[in-house]
């Protein structure tokens, strides 16, 4: 009786070691071996993240790509989709199957675009989605940037309700396609009167995101010829290609890459390389706690980008930004991509931080709401500085070699100068007080007063002696 009770055991045993030896052959599924690869760009956010705010990253009214394929919320505009499809192949007499073949000998550079496996849709079910997806974006764009005419009626332009959770949509990192699916699909859809000074995919992509964050055309001409991995990525470059901290020799740069923060680190001097790198290192106080040693804020109306931040002579000029649901979740969404994305620089993530520790309370928002550099269409004051500490907690931040960190380190080291605080000081206490400064103005006047009488004394003296 022992002895069958032991043989079934090892059977058992035998048979459990199979699944585990089948287990060992299967492929990670949900977060794919490839998806560390350059490759592989378009993520499912970390639970750690979407904590924070489920709707910053789940779409709200439109589906794009695999991830949120047939959600039930998001029908209304996928029944659209079949509309848009239509209108280009009608206008441009290109069948459905030309499309599809293109984008079918794209297959497995689609497939290792995502960090999730997406086996669960075929050959042909992974075209249709692309095509439907990829032929509604970019008629989008061609549309708003008057390429084509669109129905009179249209509702998704019509319904002021639709464009702002759309807008915002199309930005969210789970829910995009890769970029040369849309290059594909715009050059084999373009039309054969095309003229040679045509606008761009970027441009048209650039000129539709513009309603939202409106930047002057001769910054968005400087990003024509830029490149990303997805509609997130291009128009996140676009802010990190314009801002100033591009080296001169910017012809260089490979404008389908993105620029390396690393290129803005100083060499550290043998002397005080030491006390240099500890400062470098340490995040900046907040804004009240700048001004009391003796930095003033400034908006810097010479920015071509919201990340355009500078540092000169005791002054933090920082260009204006307009905190809505838009930035917010755009913010949200770049630092997510940064973060999962090992092969871009964390341009954005820096930002934030920045941000999240210039504005600790909402006295700081409210300081640099007086400065003009913060619009507010969020809410309070405490609900923005919620905003950027939340966001910007527990996120991979690199203090040694982010694209700021010469900015932290000459501000720590003005703080850090005890004239500075002892003038700004000086000042608070006797000239923003208007009384004070009558008082402390009086008294300046009598000492004067009293040391030039005691040299009209001296003076006298002399004089009747000599």
């Amino acid at each position: 009786m022992s002895q069958s009770k032991n043989q079934n055991h090892v059977i058992t045993i035998d048979q459990e070691v199979e699944l585990m030896k089948t287990q060992m052959k299967e492929a990670p599924k949900l977060l794919q071996k490839s998806a560390a690869k350059s490759s592989c760009c378009i993520f499912r956010v970390p639970q750690s993240l979407v904590e924070i705010n489920k709707e910053a990253y789940h779409p709200r009214i439109v589906s794009i790509g695999p991830y949120h394929y047939g959600n039930k919320d998001l029908e209304m505009i996928q029944e659209h989709k079949w509309r848009f499809l239509k209108d280009m192949t009608t206008r441009t007499g290109k069948s459905l199957g030309f499309f599809m073949n293109i984008i079918v000998s794209k297959e497995n550079d689609i497939r290792e675009s995502y960090s999730e496996s997406i086996d669960r849709f075929s050959t042909n079910d992974l075209a249709k989605m692309m095509v439907l997806d990829g032929v509604f974006l970019i008629e989008l764009f061609r549309i708003v940037g008057k390429l084509v005419p669109n129905y009179a009626d249209d509702p998704i332009f019509k319904m002021s309700w639709i464009s702002p959770f759309l807008i915002r949509d199309l930005l969210k990192i789970e829910n995009q396609i890769p970029f040369f699916v849309l290059q594909e699909l715009f050059e084999a859809s373009k039309q054969n009167n095309n003229t040679p000074d045509a606008p761009t995919l970027q441009s048209l992509i650039l000129v539709f995101f513009n309603h939202m964050i409106d930047r002057q055309p001769q910054v968005l001409k400087k990003c024509v010829n830029l490149e990303g991995k997805h509609l997130l990525d291009f128009f996140r470059n676009s802010f990190i290609y314009t801002k100033k901290t591009i080296p001169d020799d910017s012809e260089n740069v490979d404008k389908t890459s993105k620029p390396s923060h690393k290129l803005l680190i100083r060499p550290e001097d043998s002397e005080n390389g030491e006390k240099t790198n500890k400062l470098s290192h340490k995040l900046i106080k907040p804004a009240t706690k700048l001004v009391t040693a003796g930095v003033k804020f400034k908006e810097n109306h010479k920015a071509d980008s919201f990340l355009d931040v500078e540092f000169e002579n005791g002054i933090l000029l920082i260009p204006q930004i307009n905190m809505d649901d838009f930035h917010s979740s755009f913010f949200m969404n770049c630092m997510a991509f940064e973060q999962c994305y090992f092969h871009c620089t964390k341009d954005i993530t820096t930002y934030v931080v920045f941000m999240g520790c210039l504005m600790s309370t909402e006295t700081d928002v409210s300081l640099l709401s007086e400065h003009k550099i913060i619009e507010n269409y969020f809410g309070t004051d405490k609900e923005i500085s919620k905003f950027f500490k939340t966001v910007g907690k527990d996120v991979a931040f690199d203090s040694k070699t982010h694209y700021l960190s010469d900015l932290f380190l000459e501000v720590n080291k003005y703080c850090m100068n005890g004239w500075h605080v002892g003038w700004a000081g000086f000042k608070h206490r006797y000239f923003e007080n208007p009384w004070a400064s009558i008082s402390a103005s009086a008294a300046f006047m009598l000492l004067l007063f009293a040391a030039l009488q005691t040299l009209y004394t001296v003076i006298a003296y002399y004089k009747k002696s000599n």
